[in-house]
């Protein structure tokens, strides 16, 4: 009887041992973390997501080094396109999202809490850009889908917007290219959460925006960069003589 009971508080013992341990190297992911704890939760769940339900397999890395600012670009196929590139990294990616879906009730705090930056649409908006660019000055990452709207055409890319070169060549940092194949849409906002599916994400080598920073038109660099980002995305993509077009005002000169 007597070991019956040592038994049982030897058993007692070890499983508080091995809860205390887990709780302990718990703890010290947290305080390591760049995340807070509900980030930290969000991304468990995102990156169960990604890798369960959409299979997703990752050719390359965002090779920044430490404190290294940049933008961040992908095509765009899907609603939930940033949440493939959120798990690429150990650090938050500042998505650049339309306005209007900031405000909505449902999605308002969880944008709040992935701390994106709201973009009013029509034109360029100013001061989002500055956003933008201080916090990538400040050596955060900042995401950009720049064809603007979820592409359901056969074309590899829409046509470009030239926000993220505008960051780039403000703040005086790269641009990490992406291409994201088999991202899944049914057209509506939510149901890809419901669509399994098997995608392959594609991250280039960082753009070095310095070759644009030192010409006598800043209109033209800032076309031309746009239209290399462009490429470079179509490249990952497979299709490295597509000759992407270019939407948008040019200008950097907005301060």
């Amino acid at each position: 009887m007597l070991s019956v009971e040592i038994a049982n508080i030897f058993a007692l013992c070890t499983l508080a041992t091995v809860v205390a341990a887990l709780v302990g190297w718990m703890v010290t992911l947290l305080r390591r973390s760049p995340f807070t704890p509900v980030q930290s939760a969000l991304y468990a769940l995102n990156y169960a997501i990604v890798r369960i339900l959409w299979r997703t397999k990752i050719h390359g890395a965002i090779s920044l080094p430490p404190g290294q600012g940049a933008v961040v670009v992908c095509n765009h196929r899907c609603p939930l396109d940033p949440a493939f590139l959120m798990i690429t990294v150990q650090r938050a990616i500042h998505w650049m999202v339309a306005k209007e879906y900031c405000e909505y009730p449902g999605f308002r705090q969880l944008l709040t809490t992935c701390e994106v930056i709201p973009v009013r649409r029509g034109g360029v908006d100013m001061a989002a850009i500055r956003a933008a660019i201080r916090l990538v000055q400040r050596g955060e990452l900042v995401g950009i889908l720049p064809e603007g709207r979820i592409n359901t055409t056969a074309q590899m890319l829409l046509p470009g917007r030239s926000g993220a070169a505008m960051i780039a060549l403000k703040a005086r940092a790269p641009i990490v290219p992406c291409y994201l194949h088999g991202a899944p849409y049914d057209g509506t906002t939510l149901g890809c959460l419901f669509t399994p599916a098997t995608v392959r994400l594609e991250i280039g080598a960082p753009i070095d925006v310095s070759p644009y920073l030192d010409g006598s038109d800043p209109r033209h660099a800032l076309k031309e960069l746009t239209r290399h980002v462009l490429q470079e995305i179509a490249r990952l993509g497979g299709q490295p003589d597509f000759e992407p077009q270019v939407s948008g005002r040019f200008s950097i000169s907005d301060e």
